[in-house]
């Protein structure tokens, strides 16, 4: 009996698989302070405000202590009632919010900083404007190409080099891919107090000053 070589044919090889995972598409016109954008994922070496927890506490600390004497006073004055203490409650949760610092993150060409109810990010590499809030030692309003926007306390920079190096980093690309229209200069001087401020710290440490 012959071999039956028409039917028993090995099937054909299929293309092989991609070299590699495609990147992913880069966050849209809404990114985490804009509308409708992919967030843009965390790395590896991200970068954090070391101080937030500690800020944290202490404006509980500060909204519980006021809590306390608001309701001792209204105890020594005999007017407490339920109502009254509610009231004086719900003004130290206001206080608490006021108080409580957004946690500022920053990450390869990405900085985002979350307050009580959302969380606001930008693109560091692709910023249009660097704008001062409030006075020159005012806060720092970054908004990128697609929209988002984010408010940042230079004092939360300069106490934190590692976030102010990822800033620095992607808003050095911004110049280079001519994104950044206003505010390259403001930067620099950021930059430059930052590190004027950072040698003295070391002077202090170090007992050379």
């Amino acid at each position: 009996m012959g071999r039956d070589d028409d039917t028993r044919r090995e099937p054909e090889a299929g293309p092989g698989p991609l070299p590699g995972p495609l990147p992913g598409p880069l966050p849209g016109p809404g990114a985490a302070g804009g509308r409708g954008a992919r967030p843009v994922p965390r790395d590896r070496a991200e970068e954090y405000d070391r101080n937030w927890a500690r800020d944290v506490r202490s404006g509980a600390r500060c909204a519980a202590l006021s809590f306390v004497l608001l309701l001792g006073v209204d105890y020594g004055f005999g007017g407490l009632t339920p109502v009254r203490a509610a009231l004086w409650l719900g003004l130290a949760v206001l206080l608490f919010a006021v108080l409580c610092p957004a946690r500022v993150r920053a990450g390869d060409g990405w900085l985002a900083s979350r307050g009580l109810l959302r969380e606001h990010r930008v693109r560091t590499d692709l910023l249009v404007s660097v704008r001062c809030v409030n006075g020159v030692s005012g806060a720092l309003a970054l908004q990128d190409v697609f929209g988002g926007r984010v408010e940042i306390d230079p004092a939360v920079l300069s106490e934190n080099p590692g976030l102010w190096h990822r800033l620095d980093e992607g808003a050095r690309r911004s110049e280079r891919c001519g994104s950044l229209a206003y505010g390259a200069a403001l930067l620099h001087g950021v930059a430059e107090r930052i590190d004027r401020e950072t040698a003295l710290n070391v002077f202090r440490t170090s007992g050379l000053e």
